[in-house]
């Protein structure tokens, strides 16, 4: 998936109210970037980090520019814009792309399901397959990726209805995209909510399945990589 708008670097001011961050252009100008990302951002929202951002020139939108990347500054970037994975996800699923899901002929995202949810994908083939997606960028040890970086009762509401999907006799997902180059295995963050762990816990012993992705990430676009280790 190549971003819209070519992106342009940025060093981080501060972010603020979850969806807001002041950015210090090259040029020296000050901007307000949207930040796409409801979660804590933990470790990658320090003042002075070096960032991307998107411009836009949509005159519906208050904001010019979407913060999209951190620039780890040694080869290494995460995509903090949690829009990103299913736009990416979409073409690889419906190129057929993704090991273990490629036996289907239809795709639909955002399919109504569950308790006033939406399902990321639907997969239509021999039967259905329900495709929850994660977006992943908590990284506290060396080359670990981690979810989730803050409490989310969203994402134990999901798991949940998953499992209720499974019990429906319908194949359930739980897909973790790691929107980050400098790792290649991935664990849950028990400590930081051991409730969706144990939802989690729950949802595999109902039947879920958990497939989890890296990511090709530049400054030109993210793309869908090869899997990575799983601990969980």
């Amino acid at each position: 998936m190549e971003f819209p708008s070519p992106l342009v670097p940025a060093t981080l001011i501060r972010r603020y109210k979850r969806f807001l961050a002041d950015c210090l252009l090259d040029d020296g100008r000050e901007v307000t970037a949207h930040c796409a990302n409801p979660g804590s951002m933990m470790g990658l929202a320090q003042p002075g980090t070096k960032i991307w951002l998107e411009p836009n020139d949509d005159p519906k939108k208050k904001l010019k520019f979407g913060w999209r990347l951190v620039d780890h500054e040694n080869g290494h970037f995460t995509g903090v814009d949690t829009s990103v994975p299913n736009r990416a996800l979409r073409a690889a699923l419906e190129g057929r792309l993704i090991g273990g899901l490629g036996d289907y002929h239809t795709v639909q995202p955002e399919v109504r399901y569950g308790e006033n949810s939406r399902i990321d994908f639907l997969l239509e083939g021999s039967g259905l397959t329900y495709v929850e997606v994660k977006s992943v960028t908590l990284c506290r040890q060396t080359g670990l990726a981690e979810f989730p970086d803050s409490i989310t009762a969203r994402g134990t509401k999901h798991l949940g209805e998953l499992a209720d999907m499974v019990g429906q006799g319908h194949r359930a997902v739980m897909l973790y995209l790691v929107q980050r180059t400098d790792c290649d295995r991935f664990d849950l963050a028990r400590d930081i909510d051991p409730t969706y762990a144990a939802a989690f816990s729950a949802a595999r012993e109902a039947g879920v399945e958990a497939i989890v992705l890296g990511t090709r990430i530049s400054p030109d676009g993210i793309e869908v990589a090869a899997p990575l280790e799983s601990l969980v």
